[in-house]
């Protein structure tokens, strides 16, 4: 009986430290992919995201090839990284979320999308350290503008808490998400930071970013170099 219990508990250790190297390993391949969805999405000249848009965020979120499927109303599910600027100004270090549910109008088969969402006010900063907030219900939420400039009206920073992107098979554009939901990954947040690390610890910068989330982060800071030398 003592041999079956001994063995029992090698067994549960084994497959709980198996667990957690792989969560690890799935979040560090989030970040990876996170900063370059970002990258790439800057390349273009005249088809980024602004860079007024880049000055004005407080927030920025990357959901690397997100999966939305279904056909009038579909469902969608990601996993993303989060940044926000701190006091001092640099971006902090990423917070794990997921996204779930809403409605995405006429769909057609399964495809992969890049999401990025820029969290424009402090009210929609506030949103993102909560544990769990609806896009279009608790955040209100718009289609990005996209090019080298923003329109010279304000209605993009006064409007929507939220500036939705999405890139599909090469297009990029602005998204409307209504309707989705954001909550924190739990289990990637553990592995990543261990235990008792909350998200609002993570975004108001008092917890130092991994070494994995330094191509992300390099991300962050350079869309806005991305964007001014599109803008020339």
């Amino acid at each position: 009986m003592k041999k079956l219990l001994v063995l029992s508990a090698v067994l549960s250790l084994t497959t709980t430290l198996a667990w957690a190297d792989s969560t690890l390993e799935a979040a560090n391949d989030r970040l990876q992919h996170a900063g370059e969805v970002l990258h790439q999405v800057m390349a273009p000249p005249d088809k980024g995201i602004p860079e007024e848009v880049l000055d004005h965020a407080k927030c920025i979120a990357v959901v690397p090839h997100m999966i939305k499927g279904g056909f009038v109303f579909g469902a969608e599910g990601g996993r993303g990284v989060a940044t926000c600027r701190t006091a001092g100004g640099k971006w902090s270090a990423p917070a794990f979320f997921a996204i779930t549910g809403g409605s995405w109008g006429l769909q057609i088969g399964v495809e992969g999308v890049d999401l990025i969402m820029i969290i424009q006010s402090d009210r929609g900063m506030q949103h993102l350290l909560s544990s769990k907030f609806q896009i279009g219900g608790d955040a209100s939420a718009s289609a990005g503008p996209v090019g080298r400039h923003a329109s010279a009206d304000t209605d993009w920073k006064l409007n929507s808490e939220i500036l939705t992107y999405s890139r599909s098979k090469g297009a990029f554009a602005g998204l409307t998400l209504n309707g989705a939901v954001v909550h924190r990954d739990d289990d990637a947040m553990k592995a990543v930071y261990g235990p008792g690390v909350t998200i609002h610890n993570v975004l108001a910068g008092t917890v130092p970013p991994p070494p994995a989330a330094h191509p992300f982060l390099g991300a962050v800071v350079g869309a806005k170099a991305q964007a001014r030398a599109a803008g020339e």
